[in-house]
């Protein structure tokens, strides 16, 4: 919002998304994470947050731009912190068009430009060159594990592409959840937006009801050796899919909500495909 007000209130979308992307660039907590996409760097959660916000009339917006709907100081309210970066950034790329602010984001940033539509018509073969080299690759077969618990959406998304996943397998019983971004249909949405495939195995996963009441390590175990002993021991063939999926696609990842894989259900269900006859390859939590 204070970026808008210094910006006689109204900025193109493209625009306001770089500028947002690069304040968080010098901020020492991020205000939002951003991927990699169809015009370089764009947070999924700053456009969520905004479409929110004008559908709350706080901003208005038309098909390329949005604007302030009201003459609150926005600005006088941050930390002087973010006033300084705030003030350094709207002066330094005032007199810059939108165009030059999305090349200067790819030339500091080439990882972010990796998705980009625009990259061959802004950048010289040289340029071009150092996105391509930002580009994650591995030849490498490997089954990799995530959990979302404590990140963001696009910081969760990036992780995936760094790791050069093809295959998003999400293993929860319950594929809803209360953290913006990760229930089934955005999530699937948002991976696929990113060319990562997702695919929904609820199956393999644990009821809420058996998760009720977690508190110790010994609470994590006992719930584990039930997965054992009355999941993992009837999806053979589900876990047989899985591991063709990951000889299919070369780079897999299991996913579930928590951050710590020694309390996650995808520890035990990776530790049963691997030992499938014929997986021979390396398992890494990410």
């Amino acid at each position: 919002m204070a970026l808008l007000q210094l910006s006689d209130g109204q900025l193109e979308k493209l625009r306001l998304q770089k500028l947002l992307f690069l304040l968080t660039r010098k901020q020492e907590t991020p205000v939002y994470d951003f991927v990699p996409y169809r015009f370089g760097c764009f947070s999924f959660s700053a456009a969520a947050d905004l479409k929110t916000m004008v559908a709350n009339h706080i901003l208005k917006e038309n098909e390329n731009s949005i604007s302030l709907n009201d003459q609150q100081d926005y600005y006088h309210q941050l930390k002087p912190a973010d006033k300084n970066l705030l003030t350094e950034l709207a002066d330094y790329h005032r007199d810059q068009d939108t165009t030059s602010i999305i090349k200067y984001t790819y030339l500091r940033y080439p990882f972010f430009a990796i998705n980009s539509e625009m990259a061959g018509n802004l950048l010289d073969r040289n340029d071009l060159k150092k996105v391509e080299e930002s580009r994650p690759r591995s030849n490498a077969t490997m089954l990799f594990t995530i959990g979302y618990e404590g990140i963001s959406l696009e910081e969760y998304l990036v992780r995936l592409l760094k790791h050069d996943v093809k295959v998003l397998v999400d293993v929860r019983n319950n594929p809803q959840s209360m953290k913006w971004g990760f229930s089934k249909n955005l999530l699937k949405k948002y991976c696929e937006h990113l060319g990562i495939s997702y695919v929904h195995f609820p199956e393999l996963g644990i009821t809420s009801e058996q998760r009720q009441g977690l508190c110790t390590q010994d609470d994590y175990s006992k719930l584990f050796e039930n997965y054992r002993q009355n999941t993992l021991s009837h999806t053979t063939q589900s876990q047989m899919e899985v591991f063709r999926l990951l000889n299919q696609h070369q780079r897999i990842a299991l996913t579930c909500f928590e951050a710590d894989i020694h309390q996650c259900h995808r520890k035990h269900l990776a530790e049963a495909v691997s030992k499938l006859p014929g997986f021979t390859y390396e398992v890494k939590h990410i």
